[in-house]
């Protein structure tokens, strides 16, 4: 058993052994050893005779940073890349890490929260809005303002779409992809080498889907087959962009809407968005898995700050090209849930080629002024265009509609 006290022989007297630097880390020395092993945290010197571990003084902030990471649940592969880190850039880390957390948390959060109220009602639909709708818009009169129609609307439901993609005025490629359908609506924003490959395999990954059989899916069974929708455009985005010289490097946002007939279902992942206009208000209806987001959830950054902040736009989630481990992959699912239609809903999807640069209040007038989808989209990407269109540009916009 290694000695505690001051290390001797090949050790300098500036090193101590594992007992004393458990001691002074206040971490045990099973736990030093098991970080010595994961390659976390190395001794300063083993003993190539004895094998004895001896360490530095100054490496204990080193392990208790370990363990405070290893508290909060983040996985050993990403500490490790933590623990490398300036201490500027590791706080940047552990932020971005906690923030996927609680978007996972959320994510969580509302399915059970759905889950309580299908059991609730005995299958019945929802009769809510979504808890995490946010963004409300200025209600109005004018347009479209006043046509949602109730949920006893006589007749079968349908949608009526439209899609549009802008290379924009800077960028000299078009890696945004847009795809509308009587089953399915959907954007993705991809980034990195591969991202236009990305973009296009995430949507063309959700077009094979049997979503077109008039309602006979449950709702349970619809939950099911956005899982198993979402882990096909992840696998059809790694298979796209495996050519690349730095694969993981690459990928796409992706939001998607999947019509059955009677319900929508929802995929997302990214920073891309998706919007409800309904009663005149416009209500943005997923949430964006970017740092800036976690910052103004956390309250150290304001909405309007975050419409000027000077960092890059740093995604904590979204489809890559990189194969993960079980675990990391899991947390990296898309969000996918039921979202309620009535009859007279508009929905907007859109990458943030269009959401970072028109303002919220231009969004709503656009949308409520266009006579049919095709018309808004068209304004979309003017107002894009117009705001300097420094990004690709695509989007998506479906009504629903009584047959």
């Amino acid at each position: 058993m290694e000695r505690e006290g001051r290390a001797g022989g090949a050790a300098s007297g500036e090193l101590v052994t594992i007992g004393e630097f458990a001691r002074l880390s206040r971490l045990s020395a099973k736990a030093l050893r098991r970080y010595d092993e994961l390659g976390l945290l190395r001794p300063a010197l083993v003993d190539p005779v004895n094998g004895y571990r001896y360490y530095d003084p100054a490496q204990v902030e080193g392990a208790r940073l370990v363990a405070w990471l290893r508290r909060i649940g983040m996985p050993l592969n990403r500490i490790g890349r933590v623990v490398a880190l300036d201490a500027g850039a590791a706080a940047v880390e552990v932020r971005a890490y906690w923030a996927r957390v609680e978007a996972e948390t959320a994510a969580r959060r509302d399915l059970a929260m759905y889950l309580v109220d299908h059991l609730s009602a005995e299958g019945g639909t929802m009769s809510r809005m979504p808890d995490n709708a946010e963004n409300k818009g200025s209600s109005g009169s004018s347009g479209r303002a006043g046509r949602a129609g109730s949920a006893g609307s006589v007749g079968a439901l349908a949608i009526r779409c439209a899609a549009l993609t802008d290379i924009g005025v800077v960028r000299t490629a078009n890696q945004d992809a847009a795809f509308a359908g009587p089953r399915l609506l959907a954007v993705a924003d991809g980034f990195g080498e591969g991202g236009a490959e990305a973009s296009a395999a995430a949507i063309e990954a959700l077009k094979p889907s049997t979503w077109g059989r008039d309602g006979a899916l449950s709702a349970a069974d619809l939950l099911n087959a956005l899982e198993d929708t979402a882990d096909s455009a992840a696998r059809a985005v790694r298979d796209a962009v495996a050519p690349c010289e730095a694969p993981d490097g690459s990928g796409t946002t992706l939001t998607a809407m999947l019509w059955t007939g009677s319900r929508l279902g929802l995929v997302h992942i990214g920073d891309s968005r998706a919007y409800l206009l309904r009663g005149g208000e416009l209500f943005r209806i997923t949430h964006d898995h970017s740092l800036v987001q976690s910052m103004i959830d956390d309250g150290s950054l304001s909405p309007e700050e975050a419409s000027s902040h000077p960092g890059p736009a740093l995604l904590l989630k979204a489809l890559v090209g990189e194969a993960r481990p079980a675990a990391v992959a899991v947390a990296c699912r898309p969000d996918v849930r039921l979202q309620e239609v009535l009859a007279g809903d508009r929905y907007l999807l859109c990458s943030d080629g269009l959401s970072a640069v028109v303002d919220t209040a231009d969004l709503r007038t656009a949308v409520v002024a266009a006579d049919d989808p095709e018309e808004a989209v068209r304004r979309l990407v003017g107002l894009a265009r117009e705001a300097g269109g420094p990004d690709n540009v695509a989007c998506a916009v479906a009504d629903v509609v009584v047959e």
